[in-house]
């Protein structure tokens, strides 16, 4: 007989035989795995039995499968938490198609009606689509707040009728707190607990919104209208969502933890749920790392939607304004940049003199104007700039402090030398091309033009030698809470919005569109604060933010109001009403201008233009694509047949009319280590108007592009009636900045043009580098 050992010893042992054992299986991570759902054994009668059984079979080891979800219309398959040896187990089980690991995706962070030319009465889209009644619009982001005024259903009739939604209950969210106008709202976070990521205990495991952006974005799609609406005085007015009698279904797939992160499995349970929901739109303001179509969960979920006859928008991303930066751009997805709109906050610094100097803030506080001290560091350049230390207390504390700028000079880093001084304020000289969310203010301050800075410092230095002399010294007070409307040019396109082209098909422009995404102001999270100031916290019901995170949203927005007036168009129907009816002129009769460069922007940056709703809704013509079409482009970009059925959730696809040459909306030539190319596409026309119609080409081309159209004209039967034309594209001897992060090479715009009639069809030609 042996001794008996310890049990600390034992106890140590088995936990030594369990690490060993938990190493040699390898980690353990959640996979999505895509499955055949033909493959089904006999024996059962639904397929989360199979899967589960399936999981059970595998070696369980240091620990078990876990079941995350079961996928049933994004695709046939589940997740599931698995180690290495598992997986292989698995990819041996007949029925198998795929498996890929998690990954986490990222947010990409009202007036907006009006400056869309939204107005009640008149013959417009809103009363054409009685405000989007009777769409759904699922929004995939970060909860609800479902008490937000944008949320009453005040008005709305009854639940649009195959609606089979549900309010979930949960962490402080009751199933009562659904309506006519919120009519479903759940939640997903089994993917993210399984990463041992915890959701914050400031967060809600529910519906419920605690960060703000999903009531933000939802209330900007479709939030009802809430007068007096405004952040802290600034856009003070009504706050309308641009389908306000739409209604909406929240799926919230975005938790606060260590960090506001969403896990691939939750966001695609999301998007199964939302179709099997009913939704008719949707919008995802997140996005994963550009990979492949196959293991990119939203292009997936998006192939199911447009399957089903849903519209899909989503952010182009935060990552601009460098090219090949754009996010979620697969062909079958509306993919939205940001442009700003033409409203401004202001602030008005008057001077001793008396002379007075119109600014940009959105400082919060209602300060009252208060006439102070103005310093300037006059004879040095550091002070001048505010630079880092370079101000001193004695100096400057107690006074305002005019900092001009520079190459190496940042608006927040001179705004934080003032502060960490004592200043009262600050007025910063800038050329207006920085960009600073309302959040970052943090101390009264004005930005102002080049040129009024070197009126303000000008005075500040005549009055300083003035006061040496026995004069009175500079002083100034400012006046803050300012409004103005029809600020010229609008749009621009943010420095911010990601640009194209796309990394994993360039040959399809991206983005589709831009829409308003500059200081959106919609409905917020009254409970948590906005920011604070000093020991001060400050909470509102309506914040102003910015990102394509508030562009997708606006055109889910404009999708739904299309939807309504015209239940018949498919979601490739809709994106080319958008695209060929967008402008690319601003209020100036410019170009519109790509910041933060100031430069005239171009289809990289804005792809076919701005949205434009009223135009979209009679369009004339559409290029229309249905899911044959992208597998047929998956089939060009050399996508395995398994690879293909994990996108579409279809088994054994046909190659047999493998083509890069998809029917959309506008036309891109990649130029491959060359600065020549020809190309030739071939598109089809869909008359979607009830009349005959007769269209004659026009073709706008730089020097170093060709372009040949055939036939030159074309005409249409009536609604339904189909023509196709060719477009042959000739490049040549096209130039590229090596230090330019832009990569277009050159652009034009076809155009086909209704003979005796009103409808112009247009869409963007455009030459682009290889990266």
């Amino acid at each position: 007989m042996f001794p008996a050992a310890p049990f600390g010893a034992i106890s140590l042992l088995l936990l030594a035989c369990a690490a060993a054992a938990a190493a040699a299986d390898g980690e353990r991570r959640p996979y999505i795995v895509r499955m055949d759902a033909e493959k089904m054994p006999a024996p059962f009668v639904e397929h989360e039995g199979w899967y589960r059984s399936v999981l059970s079979s595998l070696p369980s080891g240091a620990a078990p499968p876990v079941h995350l979800y079961t996928y049933t219309h994004v695709m046939h398959g589940f997740s599931a938490v698995l180690n290495s040896r598992q997986l292989e187990e698995l990819k041996g089980v007949d029925g198998h198609v795929a498996a890929f690991p998690e990954t986490y995706g990222r947010l990409h962070t009202t007036h907006t009606p009006a400056f869309l030319g939204l107005v009640s009465g008149g013959s417009g889209v809103w009363p054409a689509s009685k405000y989007g009644d009777g769409v759904i619009i699922g929004i995939v982001d970060t909860g609800v707040w479902p008490e937000s005024e944008s949320f009453s259903d005040a008005g709305m009739g009854p639940v649009p009728a195959g609606w089979k939604g549900a309010c979930e209950a949960g962490q402080a969210f009751r199933a009562s707190a659904c309506n006519r106008k919120l009519i479903g709202a759940r939640s997903f976070s089994k993917g993210l607990k399984q990463r041992g990521i915890t959701v914050s205990p400031d967060d809600y495991d529910s519906p419920r919104d605690y960060y703000g952006h999903g009531s933000h974005t939802s209330s900007t799609a479709a939030g009802a209208a809430v007068g007096g609406a405004s952040y802290f005085g600034y856009a003070n007015g009504t706050a309308t969502g641009i389908a306000p009698k739409a209604r909406v279904a929240m799926y919230k797939a975005v938790f606060s933890g260590d960090t506001l992160e969403s896990a691939s499995t939750d966001v695609l349970a999301a998007m199964d749920q939302a179709i099997a929901d009913g939704v008719h739109v949707m919008s995802l303001s997140l996005g994963f790392p550009e990979t492949s179509y196959d293991t990119n969960v939203i292009a997936i979920g998006a192939f199911a939607a447009m399957r089903k006859g849903i519209f899909v928008a989503c952010s182009a991303g935060n990552d601009g304004s460098d090219g090949y930066t754009i996010m979620n751009g697969a062909p079958w997805i509306t993919t939205v940049g940001a442009a700003s709109i033409d409203r401004d906050f202001t602030a008005t610094v008057t001077l001793g003199s008396g002379a007075a100097v119109q600014g940009k803030s959105v400082y919060p506080l209602s300060t009252p104007t208060v006439s102070a001290s103005l310093y300037y560091g006059h004879g040095n350049r550091s002070k001048q700039r505010c630079e880092y230390s370079s101000l001193r207390s004695k100096d400057v504390r107690g006074k305002y402090v005019l900092c001009t700028g520079g190459p190496s000079t940042e608006i927040e880093q001179q705004m934080d030398e003032v502060q960490s001084n004592g200043g009262l304020g600050a007025i910063i000289a800038s050329d207006m091309k920085e960009f600073l969310q309302p959040t970052e203010y943090t101390m009264p301050l004005v930005l102002v033009t080049q040129p009024d800075g070197a009126a303000i410092a000008k005075y500040a230095t005549t009055a300083a030698g003035s006061a040496r002399a026995g004069g009175g010294a500079p002083r100034a007070s400012i006046r803050f809470g300012g409004t103005a409307l029809g600020v010229k040019p609008a749009p621009t396109v943010s420095y911010f919005s990601a640009r194209g082209p796309g990394l994993i098909s360039p040959t399809i422009l991206k983005p589709d569109i831009v829409a308003p995404g500059v200081d959106i102001l919609a409905a917020w999270v009254p409970n948590k604060e906005i920011m604070e100031l000093g020991r001060q916290k400050l909470y509102t019901k309506y914040a102003l933010v910015s990102g394509t995170s508030m562009s997708s949203p606006h055109a889910a927005g404009v999708a739904a109001l299309l939807r309504s007036v015209h239940p018949d168009w498919s979601p490739a129907a809709i994106r080319s009403a958008m695209m060929t009816t967008a402008y690319v002129k601003d209020s100036a009769s410019n170009v519109i201008v790509s910041m933060p460069s100031g430069s005239p922007g171009t289809p990289l940056d804005f792809g076919s233009g701005h949205v434009s709703p009223n135009e979209a809704v009679d369009p004339g013509l559409v290029y229309d694509a249905a899911a044959d079409d992208y597998v047929d482009l998956l089939c060009a970009l050399r996508y395995s047949g398994r690879q293909i059925s994990t996108v579409t959730g279809r088994p054994n696809p046909s190659c047999a009319g493998a083509n890069l040459d998809l029917n959309y909306p506008s036309f891109t030539v990649i130029l491959n280590r060359t600065n020549s190319a020809t190309h030739t596409f071939k598109r089809v026309l869909t008359n979607v108007a009830a009349a005959p119609a007769k269209y004659s080409v026009s073709v706008t081309a730089p020097a170093g592009m060709k372009v040949m159209v055939s036939p030159t004209a074309l005409s249409f039967g009536g609604k339904g009636s189909k023509q196709p034309f060719t477009v042959t594209v000739q490049v040549s001897q096209v130039k590229r900045n090596s230090n330019d992060y832009n990569y277009v090479g050159n652009y034009g715009f076809l155009s086909w043009n209704e003979v005796g009639g009103k409808h112009v069809v247009r869409s963007p030609i455009v030459s682009a580098f290889a990266q």
